[in-house]
């Protein structure tokens, strides 16, 4: 694992606690389920406001089907053989009023291992799946819903708060379509440390619990090549203050002019009108009681709320290089959290196309494109609430806020990120555009750079303004990385024949390619050509060239910061301070989760271990910081 926390801080005490030996559950596979958890989970609190709000589906029939008229469908947790604990987060589930088991942790974590795994249901519980629908890709897909997960109930934290509990890959659920309902190991390492690692970022998420794996195996065809393999059945607990998201609202939908589908109940306007009294009264309480006497004036404001938190949800994001690499509607948290971890990824090299997800063919779901692509999902939420909130409302609302909302934020975070603490001036957009220009020409390291960043002073003498150069500069990729990443991904002849397709018959090439695509193959292609001719020393001297250009602009801002106030020790101090705490010094590299999901899947849990920092870390630091 790695850490992911302002730079030069630790994840707090015990923030993952990872599991010892396997225990064996004396019920194994045919383990009863009696509700029960009067150990150290008897300390929850279950008040489940959702389903006593919302319409639950009253069909008992198991298996995938549509389910009509209804927000949830009741399920059951499948139970796993010799479910085990890999590791929780403490942290995490302090907020559901559970202090570290001080008495017996052994007992404590095989009794999370017994309810987490949903071998066991709690007592309070009322396990359901909730259905939503959903734009995938840009194109309706009709009724989703959770096909993995399970709503356990809601949890009163120890001020009163409350928190929605799920158990994802727990078994098949109304939602499952053609899938087993089951997650694995690697998929749910990687939901569990992205989730706590967004939190210690200060970016809203969802949070995670646990993580429990078992002997339980599914089939899995981990790259789509034909080799499917047998994978460890997993399952984290996740929690939130709710799950409800933007699809939840599209469940209403008419058919679709493009696709013909639609959602399960459509003219239920009853049903609208409930979730949307229930989504502010019980998330947006102020708002409720601001405009008790006017729906369509307590709706506008509610989705004005929202609408500038995605905004600001999705500036941390680009401030921390994160790709959600999903942002289909029905993975957007209508309260504005980060959600659903799927083949998520944190930038290295600085790349705004840099796609995450290996089936997003047309760069959708770029890093470049997640500003443009969440305003495009609340703008299909908006469709949602119509009749309760009328288009012209909300377009215009969205209009008037996303894009201020978001450059507003975005930048108020870049200023941090550079220490640039006392003025806010016209000029700190362009000198933020240039900075991120000069990592994109020399292939920087979007972490590491701002990192570094922190070390540099106004006033360093020329023979350190060198060594500095000298950092910075290594952490630009170098010839034979960049002939690597630049590599074209067609062969030239079927380049050839694709540029033929689109002169002589544009209609058809429109249905096997994208002009876009052709153009950046076509960029690439140049880009490789000339690495051919590039030396080791070109490249560095070119590279030492742009960020010599950029320092010196950043010198010259960093001296206005001075001049305007009094007291410059004090300020630079300060000025430090500020950048540790937004510049992360470490994130979670692709590389080091793999790590972890490779020791665990050979029975070592220990890179998820408590430690300070985590293990996976101390083992991976020289690889991940160069300049650590």
């Amino acid at each position: 694992m790695d850490a992911v926390l302002r730079s030069g801080c630790c994840f707090p005490s015990r923030l993952l606690r990872a599991a010892g030996p396997a225990r064996r559950s004396s019920a194994g596979t045919a383990m009863q389920r009696p509700e029960g958890g009067g150990g150290w989970l008897g300390a929850l609190r279950f008040d489940n406001l959702a389903l006593r709000s919302l319409p639950v589906d009253a069909s008992e029939e198991g298996g995938p089907r549509t389910v009509p008229g209804a927000c949830f469908a009741r399920v059951r947790p499948s139970p796993l053989q010799n479910p085990r604990l890999v590791a929780m987060s403490l942290p995490a589930l302090a907020l559901l009023g559970l202090e570290a088991p001080a008495a017996d942790p052994a007992a404590a974590e095989a009794e999370a291992a017994l309810f987490f795994s949903g071998n066991r249901v709690l007592a309070g519980a009322e396990p359901a799946a909730h259905c939503y629908c959903g734009h995938q890709f840009g194109s309706f897909a009709g009724q989703l819903g959770d096909g993995a997960a399970m709503y356990l109930g809601e949890v009163l934290g120890p001020g009163g708060e409350r928190w929605e509990i799920q158990l994802k890959g727990a078994g098949i659920t109304p939602f499952s379509r053609q899938a087993d309902g089951r997650k694995v190991l690697r998929s749910s390492i990687r939901e569990f440390l992205c989730s706590e690692a967004m939190f210690h970022l200060g970016i809203p998420t969802t949070r995670a619990g646990t993580c429990v794996t078992s002997d339980s195996k599914v089939v899995r065809d981990i790259f789509y090549d034909g080799n499917p393999k047998n994978e460890r059945c997993t399952v984290v607990l996740r929690i939130a203050s709710t799950f409800i998201r933007f699809g939840s609202f599209e469940i209403f939908k008419p058919p679709d002019e493009y696709t013909g589908r639609k959602g399960p109940s459509v003219d239920r306007n009853d049903i609208r009108i409930q979730m949307l009294d229930y989504v502010i009264s019980t998330f947006y309480p102020e708002i409720q009681e601001a405009y008790s006497d006017n729906t369509t004036q307590r709706n506008a404001a509610f989705f004005r709320e929202l609408t500038k938190r995605t905004a600001r949800l999705v500036a941390d994001w680009q401030c921390v290089g994160f790709c959600h690499g999903v942002l289909n509607t029905d993975n957007m948290s209508i309260v504005g959290l980060t959600i659903d971890y799927g083949p998520f990824g944190f930038m290295d090299r600085y790349d705004p196309e840099h796609v995450c997800n290996g089936s997003d063919n047309t760069g959708r779901y770029a890093y470049n494109k997640q500003p443009e692509v969440c305003k495009w999902n609340l703008g299909k939420l908006a469709e949602a609430l119509v009749p309760e909130l009328p288009l012209e409302i909300s377009q215009l609302i969205l209009e008037e806020e996303y894009d201020a909302e978001f450059e507003k934020h975005y930048l108020q975070k870049m200023r941090k990120k550079l220490g640039l603490i006392h003025l806010e001036l016209e000029e700190d957009s362009k000198l933020v555009s240039e900075l991120l220009e000069t990592m994109h020409v020399t292939a920087g390291d979007f972490t590491n750079i701002f990192y570094l960043l922190s070390s540099f002073s106004v006033d360093i003498d020329p023979s350190k303004f060198e060594d500095f150069l000298e950092e910075l500069t290594s952490q630009c990729a170098s010839v034979e990385e960049l002939k690597v990443a630049l590599k074209p991904q067609m062969d030239p002849r079927q380049l050839s024949m694709m540029l033929m397709l689109a002169q002589s018959n544009p209609q058809l090439f429109a249905l096997i390619g994208t002009k876009a695509n052709i153009n950046k193959e076509l960029e690439r292609v140049e880009q490789f050509s000339k690495l051919q001719q590039l030396t080791a020393d070109d490249l560095h001297s070119r590279n030492k060239r742009h960020w010599k250009e950029w320092l010196e602009k950043y010198r010259v801002r960093l001296q206005k910061e001075i001049e305007s106030v009094g007291n410059a020790d004090a300020w630079n101090t300060d000025h430090v301070k500020v950048m540790n705490s937004n510049n992360p010094k470490y994130i979670l590299r692709n590389y080091i989760a793999q790590n972890a999901i490779e020791a665990a899947e050979n029975g070592d849990f220990s890179e998820t271990e408590d430690s300070d920092p985590p293990s996976a870390v101390k083992n991976s630091a020289r690889q991940t910081l160069k300049c650590y």
